[in-house]
């Protein structure tokens, strides 16, 4: 299995392909892979209020949606039936602010299409979304997957050299944990760092008094990332806002960014900044060793 997932490109085709994705991305400081071991876990809802936080913080974030049969990002983010810019060769995502989106969705003319589509094929739309879109420079491409470890992931990690890592959404049932740990194994069959566990759904919260109720059993994407040695980024809870919001394309964190749960986002993306944190060090501690070794030149 490993064999097959690190094979490498074969013809000049995919050399050319690869190449200017790695040109394209290059461009990107940092790229996070959003995945989720089954669907119905809100990982795309997930996906774009994480990466509205971070525009928030000042970043320039690309969110990049990969759902190839079920693009839900344009609905989020209110660009249902936006048309997308092209020259021909490239694609201008869509911008709001510095949040840049792209995703099938804005490709399909008719909502109601069902994209009937084998492995190949996907995989040559995916490289069309990382290697013809005009990303520009970048701090950080949220990649929003679909459920699972099929196609979709398994391209993503093939085309992206050096990808950042992996948040997995969860919900607190030992249905959708059981899943969440092939997703685990899966990040660790190809070597992708895992940034952490996200529990989404994890208790109600009543939008009268703001008392969290437990519905389901809790904690157990606490458990799943102690078992794995992974970190746990903390819990989501079921916020009837946050459905309104997502049906009526305004991101939750911006237009309720006072409620605890747009603070539970904004706690989420800690590591995700952190990741920026630990380049500028590393890029200080560079800078400074150069000084020390001219300066012992020097003093020579």
């Amino acid at each position: 299995m490993s064999e097959g997932i690190a094979a490498k490109p074969n013809s000049k085709k995919q050399q050319e392909d690869k190449a200017k994705i790695n040109r394209r991305m290059s461009r990107i400081r940092h790229k996070v892979i959003v995945l989720s071991g089954k669907g119905g876990v809100g990982k795309s809802t997930v996906a774009v209020n994480l990466a509205v936080s971070l525009a928030q913080s000042g970043r320039s974030v690309g969110l990049l949606d990969v759902d190839i049969h079920g693009p839900s990002i344009p609905i989020m983010l209110g660009l249902d039936g936006v048309s997308l810019s092209s020259n021909g060769k490239t694609f201008e995502p869509i911008s709001i602010g510095n949040l840049k989106a792209m995703s099938i969705g804005f490709l399909i003319q008719n909502e109601d299409e069902a994209l009937i589509w084998r492995g190949p094929m996907k995989m040559g739309v995916i490289k069309q979304l990382l290697g013809d879109v005009e990303w520009g420079e970048l701090d950080y491409l949220i990649i929003d997957n679909p459920p699972g470890t099929g196609d979709e992931p398994l391209s993503i990690c093939q085309l992206i050299e050096n990808p950042d890592g992996a948040i997995i959404v969860t919900t607190p049932q030992r249905v959708a944990a059981i899943d969440v740990r092939k997703a685990l194994t899966f990040c660790r069959e190809l070597k992708l760092p895992i940034l952490g566990i996200v529990e989404n759904m994890s208790g109600f919260s009543c939008p009268k008094c703001g008392e969290v109720v437990e519905i389901f059993p809790s904690g157990g994407g606490r458990k799943i990332a102690v078992d794995f040695n992974v970190p746990f980024l903390g819990s989501l809870p079921i916020d009837p806002a946050i459905g309104i919001a997502c049906d009526a394309g305004t991101p939750f964190v911006q237009h309720y960014e006072q409620t605890e749960t747009a603070g539970k986002f904004k706690d989420i993306i800690a590591p995700i900044l952190a990741l920026s944190e630990r380049e500028a060090t590393a890029g200080q501690q560079t800078k400074e060793g150069r000084i020390n070794e001219n300066s012992h030149t020097y003093s020579q």
